[in-house]
């Protein structure tokens, strides 16, 4: 065996509590190198009579590695543990002092789970985990009242540009309310609703104000009401990173310079403050300079910021928080933001902007989830065309499960489009069945779903502004068909807590027919996902030991034969089968 490859580590993807009675443990091997991983465990006080060896399951596969999963159940809530890996006749056993032909006397020198406390577990709300989001701009939903229009409002429909203003409001939200519920959807992210020059809003000028172009306060509330009443959850967009160059604090630093009692809230590197030739002489967003960048180590800057936070929990009661650009500000000012809005409300839902990688504000004191974008890619680069290779998508899909721990990637907010992305139907060429794929992928992995408003109807953008029309409201317009598809799906999702919460495992990714099979399993229900991405119509055959499977969608039974289960799918179809356990 390869002992270069065998490896764990005591940290958090690795080796974590799932909740306060159960501990995943986690391994990586070279792929194709391990026949059998047993994970070898005992209480470090007593460890002959509550010794327990743990058979590991191979839970997912990319390239170069495979990894290896074990839950733990310790009956004092505490643990030590080493590992056993064979290939053949070959045994090697691997514990924190390192990697052995024998087995070391334990417990000394074993990994340790000290004890699993409550208060360290990474848990974010049930509701969250639960929820279909909906992703709105709000100039670009429905204009619902003409009279708060600004100045040089467009047309309805009209092709955007970077500066168009179109009139969408919050009273177009509030007024097409059943157009999501009808969707199925029970959980809205507004993009940012502050007073800002711009037509998204991410160049805040007054944090306390709702846009005048949108409404006031008392409609926001008024809005967060009705949703509530129909069991919709709604979170708003923080710009906690940068405000706009009318932010009044900002105004007084370019009125008095180095005098300015504000000049600490902001990155500035010389006086007087400006821009030349193009360029800032401070942090700004990117290098716009209309959007400097505050200082939120500066505790005047952080005590307004997280006033804010709480204000409009309190005011109107939101549900949760999504935050711009979250991984350019530093981790000591989420990790109060983050109390500071739980004790305001402890089931509030806080989602982070972090376009990579996203663990390190994922340990359970700063975000809940982040927007995972490299899902975005995968899923659409594969089912753009039949060119990938199905075993290259399992394994960047599995890459990123093995990022992080179980109940993270349970909470991951998933997206096929939204207002920074091509959207996903222009993405996959404009071709329906080739979306559906992706709508299905989405809606039966692990992860929260959020639809981009108006893919569910088939719109399509490119790049900004493009991905960012007005939402068509004519029937006429609409792909109505596409609409009744994402409904079936957001529905099945909803009526089966295993598509939530159940254990993502491919079981096969076929490059020859290009099929994937992947399963979502509880200790309820078992669902299997079958789907072809390939112009040719194919016949596919698994091994199932269980013989009573049902079409989800259908009902109807789904025969197997000497434990063989066989489908014939058209081209770019797919099936979804489940079981009662």
């Amino acid at each position: 065996m390869f002992k270069e490859c065998l490896h764990h580590s005591p940290d958090l993807k690795w080796a974590y509590a799932y909740d306060c009675d159960t501990y995943h443990l986690r391994l990586r091997t070279k792929r194709n190198d391990v026949e059998e991983a047993v994970a070898v465990t005992g209480d470090k006080y007593d460890w002959d009579n509550y010794r327990l060896d743990v058979q590991m399951e191979k839970i997912a596969a990319d390239p170069l590695f495979d990894y290896w999963e074990a839950v733990i159940k310790p009956e004092q809530r505490r643990f030590s543990y080493g590992f056993r890996v064979r290939s053949g006749e070959e045994t090697l056993w691997l514990i924190e002092n390192g990697i052995f032909e024998e087995q070391p006397a334990p417990a000394g020198g074993y990994y340790d789970v000290p004890y699993i406390h409550a208060i360290d577990l990474f848990a974010a709300p049930e509701w969250a985990k639960d929820a279909i989001f909906y992703q709105i701009m709000p100039d670009r939903y429905a204009n619902g009242d003409t009279s708060n229009d600004p100045e040089g409002t467009q047309p309805w429909g009209e092709p955007p540009s970077g500066e168009s203003h179109f009139g969408g409001d919050l009273q177009g939200i509030l007024g097409n309310l059943d157009h999501l519920t009808n969707l199925g959807i029970n959980a809205i992210y507004l993009m940012p609703l502050f007073t800002a020059p711009s037509n998204h809003k991410y160049d805040t000028v007054d944090y306390k104000q709702i846009d005048p172009q949108f409404g006031d306060a008392e409609l926001l509330k008024k809005l967060v009401k009705a949703c509530h009443d129909l069991e919709i959850r709604v979170v708003l967009d923080a710009v906690f990173n940068h405000t706009s160059e009318q932010f009044p604090p900002f105004q007084d630093v370019l009125k008095n310079g180095e005098s300015s009692k504000y000049k600490d809230w902001f990155h500035l590197k010389d006086f007087p403050v400006e821009v030349k030739d193009g360029v800032a002489n401070y942090a700004t967003f990117g290098f716009y300079g209309n959007m400097p960048k505050l200082n939120t180590a500066n505790p005047e800057v952080k005590q307004y910021l997280l006033d804010i936070a709480v204000y409009w929990i309190k005011e109107v009661d939101i549900d949760g928080w999504r935050l711009d650009v979250a991984n350019e500000i530093d981790h000591a000012f989420w990790r109060d933001f983050r109390a500071a809005v739980k004790t305001e409300k402890p089931d509030a839902f806080i989602i982070g902007e972090v376009w990579g990688n996203s663990l390190n504000w994922l340990h359970g004191d700063e975000f809940d989830s982040a927007m995972n974008y490299p899902f975005t890619n995968c899923v659409l680069d594969f089912f753009a065309s039949s060119e990938g290779l199905a075993s290259d998508f399992a394994d960047q899909i599995n890459r990123l499960l093995m990022r992080y721990p179980q109940q993270t990637n349970e909470a991951l907010f998933n997206l096929l489009s939204s207002h920074d992305t091509v959207r996903a139907a222009t993405a996959l060429g404009g071709n329906k069945q080739r979306l559906k794929l992706a709508v299905v992928f989405m809606l039966t992995s692990m992860g929260i779903p959020c639809v981009y408003y108006g893919d569910e109807i088939g719109m399509e953008g490119g790049d900004d502004p493009d991905c960012r029309r007005c939402m068509e409201w004519d029937q006429e317009k609409q792909d109505r068909e596409l609409f009744d598809f994402y409904q079936l799906m957001i529905a099945l999702r909803k009526q089966h807590p295993a598509l939530r919460d159940g254990r993502f495992r491919f079981l096969f990714a076929d490059n020859e027919k290009g099929a994937l099979l992947f399963e979502r399993l509880n200790n309820k229900q078992h669902f299997t996902i079958w789907m072809n991405n390939t112009e040719d119509a194919l016949t596919l055959t698994h091994g199932m030991e269980a013989d009573d499977w049902r079409d989800a969608l259908t009902g109807d039974q789904v025969a197997t034969i000497d434990k063989q289960l066989q489908l014939e799918l058209k081209p770019l179809d797919f099936r979804i089968l489940c079981r009662d356990i």
